[in-house]
């Protein structure tokens, strides 16, 4: 797989952290999951859908989520399809770190079962605050390094990873990076969350 991924690949210089040739192809859905069956790999996965009619309070306790913007029915099953397909694939997880937010805790322990927590993936300072750069530059160490044989799951936020990665995505979606030291790395693609079924369905081992 990794003599695969090197073909198509071709390493280039790029911008934000990230090595980003020109011309690069991104993995499809069923060639992501072939890679992250070997391991080795950075998973990137925004918290699961939210219900849109509550916001963060102004202040927010981690500790109390009612404070804060969290899970709906349809996030919460999103989660599980999530886990189970992981699990179905035989996608191998080594550690699972989120932020502090009770959705991307609660993403994380519904899909695989436990979380370790990051307060440098805990939201995201603006542009001008003093420790912007900094927040970035950190993300992209953990984006650019992997040791395990199994693979690095991130539960967070849609900033961190547009600041540090210049990569969107939507709720209960992931992004796949293949790390290579220092601050680089490469965006491999994407996964979307209704995605999972079809997945199984095609590439799950009996």
């Amino acid at each position: 797989m990794r003599l695969f991924l090197a073909a198509i690949v071709v390493l280039a210089a790029g911008c934000g952290g990230a090595t980003e040739p020109a011309t690069q192809e991104r993995l499809d859905p069923v060639q992501l999951v072939e890679a992250l069956q070997d391991g080795g790999l950075v998973v990137y996965l925004r918290h699961a859908e939210t219900d849109r009619s509550k916001e963060d309070a102004k202040v927010v306790d981690f500790d109390d989520c009612s404070t804060q913007r969290n899970l709906n029915a349809a996030g919460r099953e999103q989660a599980h399809t999530i886990g189970q397909a992981f699990r179905a694939l035989e996608i191998p997880v080594d550690e699972v770190v989120s932020s502090e937010y009770c959705r991307t805790r609660e993403t994380g322990e519904l899909a695989f079962g436990r979380v370790e927590l990051e307060p440098d993936l805990t939201g995201f300072p603006n542009r001008g605050d003093p420790t912007y750069e900094e927040r970035v530059t950190r993300t992209r160490e953990t984006l650019a390094e992997n040791v395990g044989r199994g693979n690095l799951v991130l539960v967070a936020h849609i900033k961190n990873i547009e600041a540090a990665a210049g990569v969107s995505i939507e709720e209960g979606d992931l992004a796949v990076f293949e790390p290579l030291g220092g601050t680089e790395f490469r965006h491999l693609g994407n996964i979307p969350a209704g995605a999972w079924p079809q997945l199984v369905e095609k590439l799950g081992r009996d």
